[in-house]
């Protein structure tokens, strides 16, 4: 039986600096925007303040940027919905804050409370709407940074279709 244990043999990998990752300052992976995401969502003092709602057009604020990536701040009160649209050539993550939105795809509609998260690729084709009675917060992420937001309207009525024969047909 060998008595040798891994450590013994490899070595504490914490005591060879040049084999440890470095901490990275700000976010490059999907897996790492998600997570920042949950962590201001996690930090109300970060944005609960700046939050207003405006009944008459969505509210948003930029809260932060960073190298290539930027976050935004977004309140919906009941009705108010962003229309049929595409982030251009930006990927990003949506997080509800509070409330909860829906988002229809031309796949479907999916509800999503507070906690939720999507995350999508450029072109990705979506319509987010508060359809609930109480108004709503969320966080979205862009990387890039959003430069353009192309908007869809013929395909709304497509993606209305479609719910209108999911209910039918449930």
């Amino acid at each position: 039986m060998n008595s040798d244990s891994d450590l013994q043999i490899a070595g504490d990998i914490l005591e060879v600096p040049h084999l440890l990752q470095p901490p990275r300052e700000h976010p490059v992976t999907v897996a790492e925007f998600a997570g920042l995401a949950r962590t201001i969502a996690g930090d109300r003092s970060q944005w609960e303040h700046l939050v207003r709602y405006d009944a008459t057009t969505r509210w948003y604020h930029r809260l932060r940027t960073g190298p290539g990536y930027e976050v935004w701040l977004l309140s919906w009160v009941p009705g108010q919905g962003s229309g049929l649209h595409d982030h251009g050539r930006s990927s990003g993550v949506l997080t509800v804050l509070e409330g909860a939105l829906t988002e229809r795809t031309e796949r479907g509609t999916r509800a999503l409370g507070a906690g939720a998260q999507r995350v999508f690729a450029p072109g990705y084709v979506h319509e987010v709407v508060n359809d609930t009675l109480e108004p709503a917060i969320s966080l979205h992420i862009y990387y890039p940074g959003l430069t353009e937001m192309p908007m869809h309207g013929v395909q709304c009525a497509a993606v209305a279709a479609h719910d209108a024969e999911d209910v039918v047909t449930a």
